[in-house]
């Protein structure tokens, strides 16, 4: 087992961004001014197994948009939201002091710049593959799968083997 897999086996809460991780970053939009976006099915059920196997971490995603789909994808996944966060460092100490959680025991999975205090703040930072060249500058790790192509299930197996 390598240092970040040693690293990650200590993760009690796992805090991600939603667009360009559960997502490619891109957003669709109908005529009606409806946005949609598409995630990877294997993220979500590695989600599930994560629940299932692992329910000592916390799930959370934490993002700057106030879009519902964020809101309505959480739900359905069974995990915690928090949307319209313009300052999420701020957000997500909040959530480890409330959790009485150490910076170490938290994975934080971002990919822009918006994330870039978060993914320094916690134990573990973790950079999608396409991130923001500041963000993979930063990252502990950076997964081999792009955001919205499987590269939460890359952790979460990381955390499960």
């Amino acid at each position: 087992m390598n240092k970040i897999e040693q690293k990650i086996q200590k993760v009690k809460l796992f805090a991600l961004d939603f667009d360009g991780v559960f997502t490619d970053n891109r957003v669709f939009i109908d005529e009606d001014g409806r946005e949609s976006v598409v995630c990877d099915r294997s993220d979500s059920l590695g989600l599930k197994m994560l629940r299932e196997k692992r329910p000592d971490i916390t799930v959370i995603v934490i993002s700057k948009e106030t879009n519902n789909v964020i809101k309505a994808r959480c739900e359905k996944l069974k995990i915690a939201c928090r949307t319209g966060i313009d300052d999420k460092l701020t957000t997500l100490k909040e959530i480890v002091a409330q959790a009485k959680l150490d910076p170490e025991q938290v994975a934080y999975m971002g990919n822009d710049v918006n994330d870039l205090e978060c993914i320094t703040f916690a134990g573990i930072g973790i950079a999608v593959a396409d991130s923001d060249p500041k963000i993979l500058a930063v990252a502990d790790y950076i997964t081999r799968n792009k955001g919205g192509r499987g590269a939460i299930r890359e952790i979460i197996d990381i955390v499960l083997d």
